[in-house]
């Protein structure tokens, strides 16, 4: 793995310098990350595939694949909520919550950023709480919040200022820009400001995305010159080549042309504008032309020249049109991706749970039991459960009919059902097979199962049976085992055991329940009761 060593912490580390470290280049990462993952799957470690998965949705979405990105983010999230792990979810919110942003949903975004924010705990890094609560800033601010985001965004910045983090420069950068778009041009200045001065103490140069954030604020508050000094220092620093972003020097030349408009310098504005359009053009820009385009009408007018600008403004105003068109179809796009997705998840938990279902009672099947069972006896010292066969069923199916048989059945099944859910919520009933049903009780004692149980036999042997089996009687046997009776507790060992009980009430005259103390003591039981034999 180009020199990466094969192992459970190596690849951990290289997920959190993916995870918590901020990169230019998001395909190398989406490259590593798959990398990772194949290396993770060779180890059999879940977590670290889910870890790799979620850096690849998050480089998917940076790199404009919102639909991959939409598509990979529930398989992430459902893998961790069925494994409780609580801060790959709340990495996984926040991925979402960029999701929702690039469709333009604010109140989605809102409700992912909280829930990214509110899942963060003591484990979770130091970038993680302050990076977080950045996020969730900005989405209050795309939710037209920005008093609330503001103490959000003071929130992180007192975190990365006792830590000495290397996200206070970019959260602060997005703190400046929130209050320029809302319109408090003193506040984005004092917070570009603190921006400025703070990498100038930490000797650290301000990147591009920074610089042109501190211009667009300069350009408002009519500091064109500021600006221009400003947008040609980031424009020299992105030709240094440590920033990789296809759309990064056309937007700069835009704001450029802005500020030297702002200065009259419409020759020099000129100038930058049309590079900005010929960049646009090679890399199919279409959402940053659009801007060229009302940035070209604005310079027209700044001219004097109006019929031209008037000319221009209606390319712009169809360009804008397209790209809103272009826009609302990708949106949907995704959308359509999430709800299909979605639905095959739902679809598949759907046959997933019919696999695990008696199609003719609804109760649980075999295989439900299989999964569930061992669990339950290796973490449960009170787990009882009980074998309940019905009595001469043969009978029934014989005398009246299988299509009869088959609702009682039915009837048996929703008995108990009923029962267990009143009395032991945590239970559940399945049908093994045939007449065959099984009562799984946790954390209860084999005293409490026998009198549940026996109130479940007087239940069945007491309801009105008339109007289906014409008279016939139905009734159960029931045979009774619990984990701590058994010397080696296994699925095979504690079944056997319930079934040697039930073999026992059979042979003693049906109609009864019979448990350890019964089966030892003589098979005391509840001979009382009538039998129906």
């Amino acid at each position: 793995m180009n020199g990466l060593a094969i192992d459970a912490e190596a690849l951990s580390a290289a997920l959190l310098a993916i995870e918590d470290e901020r990169s230019w280049d998001a395909e190398a990462e989406l490259t590593r990350s798959l990398e990772i993952e194949r290396a993770a799957l060779a180890l059999g470690d879940g977590l670290l595939v889910t870890r790799a998965q979620l850096c690849q949705a998050n480089m998917r979405l940076r790199s404009g694949d919102v639909s991959g990105a939409a598509a990979q983010i529930w398989r992430v999230h459902q893998w961790a909520v069925s494994h409780d792990e609580r801060q790959l979810l709340a990495r996984t919110h926040l991925v979402w919550s960029n999701i929702h942003q690039h469709l333009s949903d604010a109140e989605q975004a809102l409700e992912h950023a909280v829930l990214a924010v509110e899942l963060l705990d003591d484990d979770s890094t130091t970038h993680m709480h302050i990076w977080h609560r950045t996020k969730l800033a900005d989405a209050l601010w795309a939710a037209d919040s920005m008093d609330a985001a503001r103490v959000r965004y003071r929130q992180a910045e007192q975190l990365a200022v006792e830590s000495g983090s290397p996200a206070l420069l970019c959260l602060l950068n997005n703190y400046a820009f929130t209050e320029f778009d809302t319109g408090n041009q003193t506040r984005a200045e004092e917070v570009a400001e603190r921006l400025l001065v703070l990498a100038d103490e930490r000797g650290e140069l301000l990147e591009p995305a920074y610089l042109d954030t501190i211009g667009w604020i300069q350009i408002g508050n009519e500091r064109y010159e500021d600006a221009e000094q400003t947008m040609r220092l980031c424009i020299d620093r992105y030709a240094e080549g440590r920033y990789d972003n296809a759309d990064a020097m056309p937007m700069y030349l835009l704001t450029l042309a802005r500020a030297q408009r702002g200065l009259g310098a419409y020759e020099g504005a000129q100038a930058s504008l049309d590079s900005s359009r010929i960049l646009c053009l090679e890399r199919d820009l279409g959402d940053l032309l659009v801007r060229v385009h009302e940035e070209q009408a604005e310079l027209h007018a700044a001219r004097g020249d109006f019929a031209r600008a008037f000319a221009v403004h209606k390319v712009f105003f169809g360009a804008y049109q397209t790209r809103h068109s272009v826009q609302r179809e990708a949106r949907t796009r995704t959308r359509q991706a999430m709800f299909e997705t979605v639905e095959a998840r739902q679809e598949a938990e759907r046959f997933r749970e019919q696999a695990r279902r008696d199609p003719l009672t609804g109760l649980h099947n075999r295989r439900h039991v299989d999964e569930r069972l061992p669990g339950l006896i290796d973490s449960d010292p009170a787990l009882t459960i009980a074998l309940v066969d019905l009595d001469h069923f043969k009978q029934v199916n014989d005398r009246l009919s299988h299509n009869v048989g088959d609702q009682v059945l039915v009837s048996v099944a929703d008995l108990l059902t009923r029962e267990i859910a009143i009395a032991c919520p945590d239970g559940f009933v399945a049908r093994l097979g045939g007449e065959e049903f099984l009562i799984v009780l946790p954390d209860t004692s084999v005293a409490s199962a026998a009198g549940l149980l026996d109130h479940v036999r007087r239940m069945v042997r007491g309801h009105d049976w008339l109007p289906l089996t014409r008279g016939l009687p139905v009734t159960v046997s029931i045979g009774v085992a619990t984990v701590a009776e058994v010397a080696d507790p296994t699925q095979p060992t504690l079944l056997s055991t319930a079934d040697s009980r039930l073999y026992a009430a059979k042979h003693a005259g049906r109609d009864r329940v019979v448990s350890a103390a019964d089966h030892h003591g003589g098979l005391r039981g509840y001979a009382q009761h009538a039998s129906a034999a």
